[in-house]
């Protein structure tokens, strides 16, 4: 359990971040574990299992690829324990290799909506959304890419980066330029941590800020998604919940301690509606917002809603 919990608090302190690394490291920390519970019965193996489950998704309640991965790597219907490792051990791999092979998938899908010329806006830091651009790119495609800064965390140096490694040209603007920039753009990529039903996105604090300003500029917005990034749940009715941090991502807490008319609020997500979005682009295809529902339903069963 102590490998398991230190990959929580990774989770949870955002040492690992990113809705698709943690959904894998999750995935992986769950395999491991049960591996070590081989000499318990069956039922308490179950128990044991459980408890852990619930550990690694109570890290972080918004990206909803934590729960996915962890509900899919769970799952089994063994009779004895040693059966149960195995067929968890080989829901991990198949979630591993197939999270792999997704971002491939979605640079190919998605690149093919990338012109040449084009000015590309992204935000935060999504391995899916640069998939496509690097994928463009790659491609011969002569483009360059604005990316936000994504305070408090500052996520968008992690991309400028990954761009600049790339040989991407690339701007570094603060979240606040967002509309001010948007007349220097052809096209808006950006990550999910989740995408509920109706295909609303739930993505990093200021996603939304950069759809109105795109709809307002009449620019297209695509999501790069994996499918496991789709929130069955959001079927029975349920709200994403968007996760509030610690007020120290934000100002120093001696600061604020001098402060004691003034209270911080961090939320880590925002939620964009469906009609600001034009397109999400998974490793299965490019869908409209309108088929959240086939989404969830085709790839990954609605039995995870319950």
């Amino acid at each position: 359990m102590d490998d398991l919990n230190t990959t929580a608090e990774k989770i949870r302190t955002m040492d690992i971040r990113g809705a698709g690394r943690i959904a894998v490291a999750a995935s992986a920390a769950l395999r491991d574990y049960a591996m070590s519970l081989k000499s318990l019965p069956l039922s308490e193996f179950n128990i044991k299992l459980e408890e852990a489950a619930k550990t690694l998704v109570d890290t972080r309640p918004t990206a909803v690829s934590l729960p996915n991965a962890v509900a899919l790597t769970k799952r089994h219907n063994a009779t004895n324990v040693y059966d149960a490792i195995d067929e968890i051990s080989k829901n991990a791999e198949k979630f591993i290799t197939n999270a792999g092979e997704a971002l491939e998938k979605i640079g190919m899908i998605g690149a093919q909506r990338i012109h040449d010329g084009d000015v590309i806006m992204t935000h935060c830091n999504s391995h899916a959304a640069l998939s496509i651009i690097k994928t463009a790119f790659d491609q011969g495609k002569d483009i360059s890419v604005i990316a936000t800064e994504s305070r408090p965390r500052r996520q968008g140096l992690i991309t400028i980066r990954e761009l600049n490694d790339h040989g991407i040209p690339t701007t570094l603007i603060v979240d606040s330029a967002v509309r001010l920039t948007m007349k220097e753009v052809d096209l808006v990529v950006v990550g999910a941590d989740s995408i509920s039903v109706n295909g609303a996105l739930i993505n990093k604090i200021g996603t939304s800020q950069l759809a109105m300003a795109a709809q307002e500029a009449r620019r297209n917005v695509i999501v790069a998604a994996e499918t496991y990034k789709f929130s069955p749940r959001t079927l029975l009715g349920e709200m994403v919940e968007i996760e509030d941090r610690s007020s120290d991502e934000v100002i120093d807490a001696e600061i604020l301690r001098e402060l004691p008319n003034v209270k911080v609020k961090n939320p880590a997500f925002d939620v964009t509606p469906a009609e600001y979005i034009d397109l999400i682009i998974t490793e299965v295809g490019a869908f409209p917002p309108s088929m959240a529902f086939t989404v969830i339903k085709d790839y990954l069963g609605l039995e995870l809603a319950v």
